[in-house]
């Protein structure tokens, strides 16, 4: 399913999917995010939004010129400190406990419906 979330997303902006284990100095190097990129945590106790809330978040990074957003789902222990301290906003898919494979597919569907709300597309009613 993130596949075909992913292949919908490519329509509106360019998409990479990358998985990384185990948390290390050398993983953590492999999170590339330059200036101008937003990094977003995925964090239980992070902000809740509507899907319109967060379609608004999206076309606001787009209007001040954000390049990309780097969404990063961490292990039940968190994140490292070093990439905490990087993170622009910590997000919360649900108050509920989800599987790393499922929280991928709630955030890749939530991104393409985001899109879809910015382009006026019907996907989301």
């Amino acid at each position: 399913m993130v596949e075909d979330y992913a292949a919908r997303i490519q329509r509106f902006a360019e998409i990479e999917i990358r998985e990384l284990r185990p948390e290390s100095a050398a993983s953590l190097k492999r999170v590339d995010t330059g200036a101008g990129s937003a990094v977003v945590l995925l964090d239980a106790a992070g902000k809740r939004f509507s899907s319109e809330q967060f379609a608004e978040w999206i076309g606001s990074r787009q209007d001040q010129g954000e390049r990309e957003i780097v969404f990063l789902c961490g292990a039940a222990e968190g994140f490292p400190e070093a990439l905490a301290k990087r993170a622009s906003l910590r997000i919360s898919l649900s108050p509920l406990t989800f599987s790393h494979e499922l929280a991928r597919v709630m955030l890749a569907e939530q991104i393409y419906r985001a899109f879809a709300i910015l382009s006026g597309h019907p996907y989301p009613k």
